[in-house]
């Protein structure tokens, strides 16, 4: 059996919460409440646990996540 890398699948899902940015700092809920829980705990997005279909990035969630973008995501020009 296969172990996963948790950070890994955390980063690549807060690059993609990411991706529905606005209003600020808020992102479309969509992802597995395992995900949310773990990126809470590292301070990525605030308390995800209210009845809003989206949530927010800290300032620290939104920075890791463009960087993630473009360490994993973005094509070489």
């Amino acid at each position: 059996m296969m172990t996963l890398d948790s950070d890994k699948i955390d980063d690549a899902a807060l690059a993609i919460l990411s991706l529905t940015l606005h209003d600020g700092d808020r992102v479309w809920k969509g992802i597995d409440w395992d995900i949310t829980n773990r990126l809470h705990e590292k301070g990525l997005i605030y308390d995800p646990k209210d009845k809003a279909k989206s949530l927010s990035l800290t300032p620290e969630g939104i920075a890791h996540a463009r960087a993630v973008l473009s360490r994993e995501f973005s094509k070489a020009e």
